[in-house]
């Protein structure tokens, strides 16, 4: 009997145990109020442009090309971003029409390649150079871009495409991008095919936008590809595209053309956010252009959040990664590099006294034209 009673007080006492256990679990669960929000971070800059020395440089045989040492060292900014945009400024249209740089560009297909590798899972297409190799290039590139897994906009193969809204999502948050192009490097659009670009016009812009409202998104970017080239401070013309685009709804307005980088300003929005903001121009990402400013380019990141309750969406955590390209030899071998311009001076061993002293100007300049308009964002 009493062996008996012994083991029921061992049973209980296992029970027992196991009941504490699992009640300790359930204590650990996630907290509701944090479940309720979502949100998500994206990367953008400015101009990929792919000047002839810049594929010369990349080249690994006859045919082959890597681009993405290129990246190397900014490949870490892209790697916690759940989109990272850029502004895809050549064509591939294929080694058959010969490649070429500035004025009229046709890069290989490994370009395209090696943005994907390095993180790039969005890119517009609307600009300048896009109708560069004509028709054929514009499809070709989009072509490219679908078979590497890259979503774009500005450029469409069909009435059909262009006339739909490319929406994005991810973690609960659907995001309405559309994109346009002051003009087309003094090309013509083939007749009957005005789908193929999206040219800037209020008309087009404001039914888009409206079109991008009735599919229920949370917030809406717009793209401009603008400006006047080596300017710091934006036209009169870029100043009445952004105010069309923040009437009709824009919430987020990002743009380049200009080669150098242009200030950020926020805005009322009268979409869903509180305050938007514009990127008057990024700048060059990655260029050929060698001189003071169009050397130096950005990394502008930043996090929307949404509350699944309330719905209340905001934006967060806007900073800048001001970037400058290096041009010379790394380890013997000649290279385009894209650095972040704020490291120490010494990080980089390759690096001349005259590169460190461009590039710390680059940084400085940088700071002093992105804050002209305010200084509500970090620097990193």
């Amino acid at each position: 009997m009493k062996l008996y009673s012994s083991f029921l007080m061992v049973l209980s006492a296992l029970l027992f145990a196991m009941l504490n256990i699992v009640f300790q679990k359930s204590e650990e669960k996630v907290d509701p109020v944090a479940a309720e929000k979502v949100s998500l971070t994206i990367s953008a800059v400015g101009d990929l442009m792919c000047h002839s020395p810049q594929y010369e440089y990349s080249r690994v045989s006859a045919d082959s090309f890597d681009f993405t040492p290129t990246f190397s060292e900014i490949k870490k900014y892209f790697d916690s971003s759940d989109f990272v945009f850029g502004n895809l400024e050549t064509v591939t249209a294929g080694k058959e029409k010969h490649y070429s740089g500035y004025p009229y560009f046709n890069s290989p297909d490994d370009y395209i390649t090696s943005l994907k590798k390095v993180g790039f899972n969005f890119l517009f297409t609307s600009n300048n150079h896009c109708l560069d190799r004509g028709e054929i290039g514009v499809l070709r590139t989009l072509e490219s871009l679908k078979n590497n897994g890259i979503n774009s906009t500005g450029t469409f193969s069909s009435q059909q495409e262009r006339d739909s809204i490319q929406i994005i999502s991810a973690k609960g948050i659907r995001l309405a991008v559309v994109a346009y192009t002051y003009g087309l490097n003094g090309n013509f659009l083939p007749k009957g095919k005005s789908y193929l670009i999206n040219r800037i016009s209020d008309s087009l812009l404001n039914r888009d936008i409206q079109k991008a409202k009735s599919y229920n998104v949370d917030l809406i970017l717009v793209y401009f590809h603008f400006g006047e080239e080596y300017q710091r401070e934006p036209s009169w013309y870029q100043k009445n595209a952004l105010q069309t685009a923040i009437d009709a709804g824009a919430d987020i307005i990002l743009a380049s053309h200009t080669h150098l980088l242009q200030p950020v300003q926020f805005f009322k929005s009268k979409g869903k956010l509180d305050s938007g903001f514009a990127a008057y121009s990024l700048g060059n990402f990655i260029s050929n252009q060698r001189w003071r400013y169009s050397d130096a380019g950005l990394i502008l990141q930043f996090q929307i959040t949404k509350d699944l309750e309330s719905k209340v969406i905001q934006i967060k955590s806007l900073s800048f990664t001001p970037t400058w390209v290096f041009k010379g030899l790394i380890k013997g071998k000649k290279q385009f590099m894209i650095l972040p311009s704020s490291l120490p001076n010494g990080h980089y061993p390759f690096l001349s006294r005259q590169d460190v002293q461009k590039m710390n100007q680059s940084f400085e300049d940088s700071k002093q034209i992105l804050t002209k308009y305010s200084s509500r964002f970090r620097f990193n």
